[in-house]
């Protein structure tokens, strides 16, 4: 960024500056690309990053779906990562996970499942996994928590089938005026929900998705234990982007494990930092980094040159 005029000696906030526009061929903001150019290959330049608080798996299907990757904490037991990973490769790419009860549950146990997805809505489902009822928070109203959630569902249930593109949902739920609805497949059974706020930005966003189809999901190790082997185990499970991970990466450790996990990871990308410098990022990059990790975290100090 520059100042057309002489730049200031004192400190700007956002209402003291006025951003300029220059000539654009953009006609829309719905069709600029931001589609990654690096060999991730995601289709919004936005990344989770590897905090256990934030990255778990809610966090990656729903990212992924809108085009985006999450990354995986490196202190995550290896046998969990790769649930996560199973369960993020077997999601919808564009339909939302639902939540599930039996008949015989409790009100109180829907309200503490409805807010762990923001549809807002428990499907009750029957044996074999066909919907026999909706419940929303709004059911609960006037019944204790330990009322049995059949007494509170309602069984009108609007469902829409898994062939109808995003827009199409998006015009039935309107028609009939509700917000979220399940989806079934072709044997009846539950497949997710959709929601028209869903159904409308999957007509905006295109998930990030692998050579199969499935959403993408990426996974860090550090650099102390034996970090080649915590990579090859992630590239076993279909992690698709491998980050070495560490405060300070520019130092003699993280550079032989890059080339360490290069070795075993074959062609995943490979992410490593942090570096603040052009020479920890050159030296990070001729040890077989594809993307370079720049910055610092909270707390911690970057070494001057």
């Amino acid at each position: 960024m520059r100042f057309l005029n002489q730049s200031p000696d004192f400190d700007l906030t956002y209402s003291d500056v006025f951003m300029v526009p220059s000539l654009s061929a953009v006609t829309s903001r719905l069709k600029v690309d931001l589609t990654t150019p690096d060999k991730i290959g995601t289709k919004i330049p936005l990344v989770v990053s590897n905090m256990t608080a934030i990255a778990g798996r809610r966090m990656a299907e729903t990212v992924a779906r809108r085009g985006g990757i999450v990354v995986l904490p490196q202190d995550i037991p290896l046998d969990i990562v790769e649930n996560v990973v199973k369960f993020v490769k077997s999601r919808h790419s564009v339909i939302d996970t639902p939540i599930t009860m039996h008949q015989d549950g409790t009100v109180g146990e829907a309200l503490s499942l409805i807010y762990k997805r923001s549809h807002g809505a428990v499907i009750v489902v029957d044996e074999d996994d066909r919907p026999y009822g909706i419940f929303t928070e709004h059911d609960a109203v006037g019944f204790d928590r330990f009322a049995q959630i059949r007494n509170v569902m309602s069984r009108e249930i609007f469902t829409l089938d898994e062939s109808l593109t995003p827009q199409q949902m998006f015009e039935r739920l309107t028609e009939a005026r509700l917000s979220v609805a399940p989806v079934i497949g072709k044997s009846g059974k539950l497949l997710g929900v959709i929601t028209r706020n869903g159904a409308l930005r999957s007509t905006i966003y295109d998930p990030a998705v692998d050579k199969d189809g499935c959403l993408m999901i990426a996974a860090a190790v550090g650099v102390n234990a034996d970090p080649a082997t915590r990579a090859k185990n992630l590239a076993a499970m279909g992690v698709d982007v491998i980050v070495v991970d560490t405060a300070h990466g520019h130092q003699v450790r993280m550079l032989n494990v890059i080339e360490e996990v290069r070795q075993v990871v074959g062609k995943i990308p490979l992410v490593a930092g942090n570096v603040v410098t052009a020479a920890g990022t050159r030296d990070t990059i001729n040890a077989g980094a594809d993307i370079v990790k720049v910055g610092v975290g909270p707390g911690r100090c970057a070494p001057l040159e």
